[in-house]
């Protein structure tokens, strides 16, 4: 009997060990609203998972401190690890340091300049940036046509140059222009980076307003860029019924901006679903399954009409 009670507290034992899985998370920075919501998203699904424990690394957007990450992952005998790169151009000495010690690696949120070159054991979990500053710019069009702003002047605030995110929204902006889907003629005043920043892109917008230009409307990479630009303008007097701006990723404090009649479209990028793909690809390929190599999830367009549905999501 006792070898019995023995050999099935073995089994169980070792039953719990299999699906005991440890992640390790490298993340771009933690002080940003958009990254904190996917961060989250993954911690908190994680909890749901039986043994499955994160260990969530700020990089402090140091491309080389991440790849430190990286490598004492790997050495310290995680599982698999998940990063959301600093740099998307940068990601290909992160992948080798995986792929030779054999551990599964997935990005998320940010797509890696070798995406399509990725072994079998790695994979990439996001939203596909062509929907969202094409979903964006479609609206920014209807709404200057409403406006009866034909031709119409617009400024662009843009990502960190070194992300393909910021990159494609840009270009998407670009497709709609040259594809005939925008009712309006749409004239580039300026295109700068504002570094995916609040603060930066309050002394951009500050910047562009002091030359006098006139213009229709703001198309913002993302939404925390979109606010800077906002609160530029607010500081100026200038009324915000005059001027359409549009983002990306429907954080809360966009949502509050859009409710308060500044911010007129933005797009939701589902944060936590990002995270909770995230870890699922990891568990998969930590246990030996097979996952799709580019797991797309949705990008959504949330205007005054729909706002109410994402209040409680990003």
């Amino acid at each position: 009997m006792k070898k019995l009670i023995l050999g099935a507290l073995t089994a169980a034992l070792m039953s719990t060990a299999a699906h005991a899985e440890n992640i390790g998370v490298s993340m771009a920075l933690f002080d940003d609203n958009f990254l904190t919501v996917l961060r989250n998203g993954m911690s908190e699904y994680a909890k749901t998972q039986d043994g499955v424990t994160l260990q969530i690394e700020d990089a402090q957007n140091d491309v080389a401190k991440q790849l430190d990450q990286i490598n004492n992952f790997v050495a310290s005998g995680v599982d698999a690890i998940i990063v959301n790169p600093v740099d998307t151009s940068a990601t290909e000495a992160m992948t080798k340091a995986a792929e030779a010690a054999g551990v599964p690696l997935v990005y998320v949120n940010r797509e890696p300049i070798n995406v399509d070159l990725l072994p079998d054991n790695q994979a990439f979990v996001a939203s596909n940036e062509q929907e969202s500053g094409t979903l964006e710019t479609k609206e920014v069009c209807r709404l200057l046509s409403e406006k009866g702003k034909n031709p119409a002047r617009i400024y662009i605030m843009m990502g960190e140059l070194s992300n393909q995110a910021a990159v494609m929204r840009t270009q998407d902006i670009k497709d709609v222009m040259a594809s005939g889907e925008c009712q309006v003629e749409l004239q580039i005043i300026d295109e700068q980076t504002a570094n995916w920043s609040r603060d930066e892109a309050q002394d951009l917008m500050t910047n562009w307003l002091s030359t006098g230009e006139k213009f229709d409307a703001v198309i913002s990479n993302n939404d925390e860029m979109a606010i800077g630009a906002i609160q530029a303008m607010k500081a100026a007097n200038i009324s915000m019924d005059d001027v359409v701006v549009g983002g990306v990723d429907a954080t809360q404090d966009a949502l509050a901006a859009m409710e308060a009649g500044d911010l007129d479209v933005t797009v939701f990028q589902d944060a936590a679903g990002q995270g909770k793909g995230a870890v699922d690809a990891a568990l998969k390929l930590a246990a030996g399954e097979t996952v799709e190599q580019k797991v797309y999830i949705p990008f959504q367009l949330v205007t005054s009409d729909n706002m109410g549905d994402y209040k409680s999501k990003n």
